[in-house]
């Protein structure tokens, strides 16, 4: 029996900064989790990320990621999602610095 799908977004590498990224409703990226778009659909997920590897000179590593939806947009289900979105973890800068971590 198939599995129900689950809400996901779509996140990657940008290809130059190496920055985690997430597509947005609009089909463009962003650092920021929360301005993500949800995909609850799984045929729009699934073509949405084939739209997204089809960028190779903007993106690297593209792929769907478990979310649920939270009071500010997207939030990960996972602690490697969460990890990702909390930004680089050698020092406190970038998305830390901002205080985005941990939301």
């Amino acid at each position: 029996m198939a599995r129900a799908f689950t809400p996901k977004v779509i996140t990657a590498n940008a290809l130059i900064e190496g920055d985690v990224i997430y597509m947005t409703d609009a089909g463009t990226w962003t650092r920021d989790l929360t301005d993500a778009v949800l995909l609850t659909d799984e045929a729009d997920a699934d073509l949405r990320l084939l739209e997204a590897q089809q960028q190779p000179g903007e993106v690297v590593g593209a792929y769907l990621a478990d979310a649920q939806s939270g009071p500010f947009g997207p939030e990960p289900v996972h602690f490697r999602e969460e990890f990702r979105a909390a930004g680089p973890s050698n020092y406190f800068h970038g998305k830390q610095a901002q205080g985005v971590a941990g939301h």
